[in-house]
Parts: C-alpha cells; structure tokens; sequence
C-alpha cells in the first residue's frame, strides 16, 4: 500500500515555536512566561489536585502556573487556515505541581485558557504567592513561576504520525507500518530537538489523543487501560474525535535559560479543543492531556 497521496491531503498547518532568550514584558506581546496581561476583574484560576510533597495523598487548593500569552494579530501571519482569533490575546495556564494527565474527568480545570478579545484595556498581574513557595520535593524557589523568554514564530505543514493515522486507516496490515515511516520522512518534516505548536498535528509520545479527549468528556475515567468502556463506545469515538477534535497548543519540556519544566519523563503536554469550540471561539473548553515516554 502507497501513502504518499493520502498524506498529501491529511497536511495541517503548524504554527512552530521557537522558545529562547529573555524577554522584556511588552504589554499584550507574544511571549512564554512572566506576569500575564489580564483584565482589571481577572481572578486567577486555581485547581484542587492531589498533593504529590509533604502530606501525599491529601488535595489541596494550588494556582495554575502562567505558560505563555500569544498576541493574536501577531499569529495572523502565521495562521494559514485561520483558525485562531486575529484580535486579543490567548493565554494558557497550566497547574505544574500536580501535573495531572488528563485520563480523569476529574481533571477538568487543571489547565486554562483565556483569549481576551480586546488587549487595550489588559494589565500585567503578578503570580500567586503560593507559587513562589518553597515546595517538597522540589528545592526551587518559585516553583510554577517562570521568566519570561521570547517566542520566535514560524509557519510549517505537519502531518499525522503513526499513533493517528493508525485510527485514521483502521485494520492495516502490519508490513504498511515501516513503508507508512519511509513515505512519510520523504516529506522531510520530521522535527528535532524542542517541538512547540500551536494547531497542526501533535508530535505523539504515546498515542491518538482525540479519542482520549472524547471519551473523558463523556465521563469515562481512563486510568486502567479503558477497562469501563464499552467497544461500541471506544469505536464511535475514534470515528467521530479526529473531527470533533484539534489540538490547539504543544508545549514540550523546556529546560534553558532559568527554566526548569519538566512534564513527566522528558514529556510534553497538549491543550485540545473541539472544531465547534474553536470557531465559536470557546476556549474554556479545552482538554489538557499529558504524556511521556
């Protein structure tokens, strides 16, 4: 079986990040950690989540972490199929301590995202002082709280990776897997080192998220290997989330310049959104999943 037309008509615009230097907070600019822009009457998200330091197993109350803000009419340029708001300020946020994956319908909150349509009346907002506590087992001050870093921004085709093109194109026989692989790197899009995004495809770690993403919003706990849920259901789902569902943001571990954010293992977390949710421009109803090796 040849894949390379199939490909051809699977090709998702990416919006590729790059995070590097130190960053003077512009107001309403483009850029990964530091003090978010926000508005007047803004109150910052919280998430109660099982504590993981001193006290395990007990849930307490804990700020989300500020990841990054991106000025909207910046991303314009970049944006090929218009997806994305051209007006305000998307911000995303994320609860780092617990770190919670996303399997659980209880997991709902531990991540935000604010798109704030008009960006003239925003003001910068310090973090939590809960977030700049000492924490066990971490020894970092400031935990949870960033320094801000330029985001360079560029625009890059991505396609589907094995974990989803293997529920795109259900029952293909195992001998296609290594000529899907060659066909695929002819493209010449496989991307090293750090992999940021916003939109396109996700650099899969694990598996096809979208039928995760489907599944817990239906109220299915995906702890123990999707033991509760009917096939019928599991198959449905993978039918209908590759529509239903988009990523919407990538962030990988970042490690450099006073940055020390480590998902899991080396891992990277991905903010979902359903194709109705993002034309209505409905970004409170993002799903956050997190993998790793």
């Amino acid at each position: 079986m040849h894949f390379k037309k199939q490909l051809k008509n699977m090709f998702r615009n990416s919006i590729r990040l790059k995070i590097g230097t130190p960053a003077k907070e512009i107001p309403g600019g483009t850029r990964f950690g530091g003090a978010p822009d926000v508005p007047a009457d803004f109150e910052w998200p919280v998430f109660t989540g099982e504590w993981y330091g001193e006290g395990m197993g007990t849930r307490k109350e804990r700020p989300l972490s500020f990841l990054a803000q991106f000025d909207c009419a910046g991303l314009a340029a970049y944006d090929a199929d218009g997806l994305l708001p051209h007006t305000g300020l998307l911000s995303f946020f994320y609860e780092v301590e617990t770190q919670r994956w996303g399997y659980d319908p209880k997991d709902a909150g531990c991540a935000r995202v604010f798109w704030f349509e008009d960006a003239a009346p925003l003001h910068r907002m310090e973090p939590p002082a809960a977030l700049r506590e000492e924490h066990p087992p971490y020894t970092l001050p400031d935990f949870g709280v960033f320094p801000p870093l330029k985001i360079a921004l560029e625009s890059v085709p991505s396609l589907p990776g094995a974990a989803d093109y293997i529920c795109l194109l259900p029952g293909l026989a195992p001998g296609d897997w290594a000529r899907f692989e060659k066909e695929r790197a002819m493209f010449g899009m496989e991307p090293e080192g750090q992999i940021s995004k916003l939109l396109g495809w996700p650099d899969v770690i694990q598996s096809n998220m979208t039928t995760e993403c489907e599944l817990v919003s239906r109220g299915y706990y995906l702890g123990d290997a999707w033991a509760d849920v009917p096939d019928a259901e599991i198959r449905e789902a993978e039918r209908s989330s590759f529509e239903g569902w988009r990523l919407l943001f990538q962030l990988d571990s970042l490690q450099k310049d006073g940055v020390d954010l480590m998902f899991g293992d080396c891992g990277r977390i991905y903010f979902y959104i359903r194709t109705e949710d993002l034309k209505a421009r409905r970004f409170d109803r993002t799903w956050l999943i997190l993998q790793c090796d």
